[in-house]
């Protein structure tokens, strides 16, 4: 069996060497030394001034709209996780879907501006499959309507743009770091912003809105972490980038086998490297997708379809709206399977099967 994805366990004497000191010290959470450790660690990883660890990415996206105080609408993707508007709902706002790019997948910046009214807030765009959006168009827009810009990069660990991080831009960045992602704290979330000021209330929001012994600074939240996914995070982080190099080499050899199958891999930021979060094929049409997908499961090969059905029909919390870029798109994206321990000898049995079928 070949599973679509697989969390990556290090060696689990490096995981008990950071366990053992948790045992000592009986200090589980509330941020303690290893979740501190952690953070100033990922700091000097990623590139970034301030960054905060928190409970999980969804957690992370609605102290970001909280500590911005968005109101009203707020512009996002229907093409993305379903965290991604439950967020925005969840904090009171409304979602206005923007349609995407057909080559990128991300939100298309060309047709932002139809959709910005007087009650337009924010604009909430993903990273799809850590693929950086058009983070120059945006800023220029946002800063044409004064809006506040959050970046949900749950895919883009690692990512740059320009050799910059892709965390750096817009008011707030945040990423996944759940059991699935390519670098993982079994559960987790980073929130990073250029502002020291926002930070600091971030900070205090994440702990309940304390500010001390018998003080509160703002309305907060329990967002902290474990000490024990701090140190599944810390023994991750010393292999990372020996994870992301194998990721991408499996990337490079699936597109070496598929260079005739009848679909199209999403065109990646002309300025930033795949970090191989993930391995999408668009596929010349949904019949060819289920077609293929049953095939491959027969041979217990598993894929998704991610992101499907597009959220701008998908939830019933929202009146559905029409993308037809979206819908086309969602309709025929399929992920192939991707992780570590995934060998060469297995993607080219996944290639196999797949020409097969298209050919059949």
């Amino acid at each position: 069996m070949i599973p679509v994805t697989k969390p990556f366990l290090p060696p689990r004497e490096v995981y008990d060497k950071f366990v053992d000191g948790i045992w000592h010290r009986q200090w589980l959470t509330n941020m303690g030394p290893l979740a501190s450790q952690l953070e100033m660690d990922l700091k000097a990883y990623l590139h970034v001034d301030h960054l905060l660890y928190v409970t999980s990415g969804t957690v992370a996206l609605q102290m970001a709209l909280k500590a911005l105080a968005v109101k009203g609408e707020i512009i996002t993707t229907p093409f993305s996780f379903v965290a991604t508007t439950s967020s925005i709902v969840w904090e009171g706002c409304e979602p206005i879907f923007v349609d995407i790019d057909p080559y990128t997948l991300n939100i298309d910046p060309k047709k932002i501006e139809a959709a910005i009214t007087e009650n337009t807030s924010a604009i909430l765009a993903t990273h799809v499959y850590g693929n950086p959006c058009d983070v120059e168009a945006i800023e220029q827009i946002a800063k044409k309507h004064d809006l506040k810009v959050i970046y949900d990069g749950a895919h883009a660990f690692g990512v740059q743009v320009d050799g910059k991080s892709v965390f750096e831009y817009g008011d707030i960045s945040i990423c996944s770091l759940h059991a699935t992602k390519l670098y993982h704290s079994i559960e987790g979330g980073l929130i990073v912003t250029k502002n020291p000021d926002l930070l600091k209330r971030l900070a205090s929001m994440r702990n309940f809105g304390i500010s001390g012994f018998e003080s509160f600074s703002d309305l907060g939240i329990n967002g902290k972490n474990s000490e024990f996914h701090a140190a599944m995070g810390l023994a991750n982080l010393e292999l990372v980038t020996s994870i992301m190099d194998k990721r991408v080499s499996l990337i490079k050899r699936y597109e070496s086998k598929l260079k005739n199958f009848k679909a199209f891999r999403p065109k990646w930021h002309g300025k930033s490297a795949n970090n191989g979060a993930y391995l999408p094929y668009v596929l010349e049409s949904e019949e060819l997708l289920l077609k293929i997908k049953k095939e491959l499961d027969g041979h217990e090969i598993f894929t998704r379809r991610y992101f499907y059905p597009s959220l701008a029909k998908a939830l019933p919390y929202l009146d559905p709206v029409e993308m037809p870029m979206t819908e086309d798109i969602a309709k025929r994206v399929l992920c192939l399977p991707l992780f570590f321990e995934l060998t060469f000898e297995e993607v080219d049995m996944i290639c196999r099967v797949i020409l097969r079928m298209q050919n059949n």
